[in-house]
């Protein structure tokens, strides 16, 4: 498709064999696993990962004066972070992931927050380069510091206000947005708890639900384009109509808006606080109304 934001596999080993100094191509190993997994991304990395590809780090690339995790940094902050990796303005950018999280969507969709346009993400990911016998090497990537400038695009970011706005423009108003939220069906209806401590079970009111894992294929590819279109329909999103994305923690919602800018839809704003932030203030709006620590007997 034109103007996709995936690679293929076979388009990475094809550019892997030039010169990728000259041709200013930057891989990016992007993976992350919830804390309580029992896997270190940065030690899988080391242990293997595409041959020339650095590690961005999403829980390190973030605000630290944030209280949620993952939240996107400061353009400064994120631009000192990005010069470490030795990457530039120019730089084509191909990042990839091996977690069950499909997290190479976060880092694609932080670069765009911050003005980067030339950014893809790999279709399939790690697993499905290692199934087709792509190369690996091991170790760290030893790399120059770059110059880079960073320019926040407010327009692809959501705060607790925004969506707070959203809910009370209601229902019938053209400009309001349609939240769907990435998260399983059990913790968007609230009868699943949530993996965090001290949060509510349920979701945004008036959101929709269409879970990130619908949206892949059994190898990790995203699935094709009138399958994406299928998949959307039947939870009730109008691809016409201004859209926001939410999940757990701002991580999945990402590969939501991947599919939806697969699909032409390149303007799709991440809640970046989500359900970490909403589910653990007490004084906004849930549905349901009951949540499963209630119904606990």
């Amino acid at each position: 498709m034109a103007n996709s934001p995936l690679k293929t596999v076979e388009w990475l080993t094809k550019n892997l064999a030039k010169d990728q100094k000259r041709d200013n191509l930057i891989i990016l190993d992007a993976t992350w696993h919830l804390p309580d997994s029992g896997r270190s991304a940065l030690d899988e990395y080391r242990e293997a990962h595409i041959p020339g590809a650095r590690f961005f780090d999403i829980d390190a690339i973030v605000d630290p004066l944030s209280d949620q995790p993952h939240t996107l940094p400061k353009a400064r902050d994120f631009a000192a972070a990005v010069k470490l990796l030795g990457i530039g303005n120019g730089s084509k950018i191909v990042v990839y992931d091996n977690s069950d999280f499909r997290t190479a969507a976060r880092a694609w969709w932080m670069f765009r927050a911050m003005g980067h346009k030339n950014i893809y993400v790999l279709d399939g990911g790690f697993q499905l380069w290692l199934a087709n016998k792509g190369r690996t090497q091991r170790g760290g990537i030893k790399v120059d510091k770059s110059v880079y400038y960073a320019e926040y695009n407010e327009d692809l970011y959501l705060t607790k206000e925004d969506i707070l706005a959203n809910i009370e423009l209601g229902s019938s108003n053209k400009n309001k947005y349609q939240i769907v939220d990435a998260r399983a069906e059990g913790r968007y209806l609230g009868t699943a708890p949530e993996p965090r401590e001290g949060l509510r079970s349920g979701h945004i009111p008036g959101a929709l639900n269409l879970p990130f894992s619908e949206l892949y294929s059994d190898d990790g590819t995203l699935l094709d384009n009138d399958a994406l279109y299928e998949r959307i329909m039947a939870a009730n999103v109008n691809p016409d109509r201004p859209i926001g994305t939410s999940c757990g923690s701002g991580v999945t919602a990402c590969c939501l808006a991947l599919a939806f800018a697969q699909l032409g839809k390149w303007d799709t704003p991440i809640y970046d606080g989500s359900w970490s932030e909403w589910g653990a203030d007490a004084s906004l709006p849930i549905e349901p109304t009951t949540t499963v620590e209630e119904n606990v007997t």
